[in-house]
């Protein structure tokens, strides 16, 4: 359109200068703008000062005079602006174990019967992991298939208590205990206490680039630690 206005036989008419003859065309658009179009038409690239924040403008005049290769420019310049989705994320798991004492009647022959008992280790985990990704594949490397063991948004908690040989099946049923079982690749075993979990944490972890934080409360004891603290920059 801009090579348009001034080809011979436009209909457009250049008005006159009153201040000493000759004559003008007067063009009712950003004045600013109009200087970034004339540098591109002369050096054949777009050329705009560092930080320039005005490109929708420069967009919409490049438009209106049906710029075709600055439009082309701009679109160029502004997806080389779009900033990348985020990856950093925080994972953090904590366990903690409570050993407790369960007494229960076994039976030593027809019709004799002992008090017996046995100490239960109870374990509790939390998790909590910003990376919507990652925690599903936690929640899927421990079993936790449906919410009936997990929480909303990016917490889930776990609660285990491996059955000790001396207890009784029936026992360990009715005291409504539960195991927890990992499922790698390949394989399913159960996890027995805390050492056997965070080495399950940790493998996700590393398998979704997250590195090791923190640890508590002895970062020379990794596994037989309390609590893991992992980020992702």
């Amino acid at each position: 359109m801009l090579g348009a206005m001034f080809r011979a036989g436009t209909p457009i008419s250049p008005n006159l200068n009153s201040q000493g003859g000759g004559h003008y065309y007067f063009i009712d658009r950003d004045g600013k703008a109009f200087r970034h179009i004339l540098n591109f038409l002369r050096l054949g690239r777009l050329d705009l000062p560092l930080g320039y924040g005005e490109t929708a403008l420069l967009r919409a005049e490049a438009d209106f005079y049906q710029i075709r290769p600055l439009l082309d420019a701009l679109q160029e310049l502004e997806a080389s602006q779009v900033t990348p989705a985020s990856t950093a994320a925080l994972l953090h798991a904590d366990v903690d174990a409570s050993p407790r004492m369960v007494h229960f009647s076994a039976r030593q022959g027809p019709h004799h019967y002992e008090l017996s008992s046995a100490q239960v280790d109870t374990f509790r985990a939390n998790l909590f992991c910003t990376d919507p990704e990652c925690l599903g594949a936690m929640k899927a490397r421990f079993g936790v298939a449906n919410e009936e063991r997990a929480e909303g948004g990016p917490h889930f908690r776990l609660e285990w208590a491996p059955r000790p040989a001396e207890l009784p099946e029936v026992e360990y049923r009715r005291l409504g205990l539960q195991p927890l079982w990992t499922r790698g690749p390949g394989e399913q075993r159960e996890v027995v206490g805390t050492p056997g979990f965070l080495e399950e944490v940790l493998r996700v972890a590393l398998e979704h680039g997250f590195r090791l934080d923190s640890v508590f409360p002895d970062p020379e004891d990794l596994l037989n630690s309390r609590s893991l603290r992992f980020v992702r920059h």
